[in-house]
């Protein structure tokens, strides 16, 4: 009898260990979502981002992106006190398309609009080998480890990610 009442408090306390255990990963922060954000933009969008996948530097404009996808011209460039960028991309060659950048801050988990004038800007036509381009003012809010998404037309195009210290 008394093996069997070890056993109940033995399990009893497995099970608090388990429920504890698991409670504390539902406590993870969320990803905050600004109220303005364009209705298109999806928290899968953000839940698939590959941080792996950073952007680099190709051609010969000093263009930091992923190779013939998108890229930007100044990413390079100190950033959180406002700074134009070129955006750049390949495989879009519609006229009078939309851009729409979405940033989002991988360790506060926040979207952020950078662009300094709204969320979406037109593109227009070839540029610097890519299919289309366009200037922007874009100011990133704090350091650190970003994704850029990039909309052509309120479709995911693109996600760019860059590591802003400056």
């Amino acid at each position: 009898m008394k093996r069997i009442g070890t056993m109940i408090i033995v399990s009893f306390s497995v099970l608090l260990l388990v429920v504890g255990c698991s409670s504390d990963k539902t406590v993870e922060s969320k990803t905050v979502l600004p109220d303005d954000m364009p209705d298109y933009v999806q928290e899968s969008d953000l839940e698939q981002i590959n941080w792996e996948r950073k952007a680099g530097e190709f051609g010969d404009k000093g263009i930091i992106g992923n190779e013939n996808k998108s890229g930007v011209i100044g990413a390079d460039m100190p950033s959180l006190d406002g700074q134009k960028w070129m955006w750049h991309l390949w495989g879009n060659e519609q006229a009078n398309t939309s851009l729409t950048v979405v940033g989002y801050h991988k360790e506060s988990k926040t979207v952020h609009k950078i662009l300094k004038d709204g969320w979406t800007i037109n593109l227009g036509g070839p540029n610097n080998g890519a299919d289309a381009h366009t200037p922007s003012m874009v100011k990133i809010p704090k350091s650190g480890e970003w994704a850029i998404l990039l909309y052509v037309d309120e479709e995911l195009f693109d996600t760019l990610v860059y590591e802003i210290n400056s």
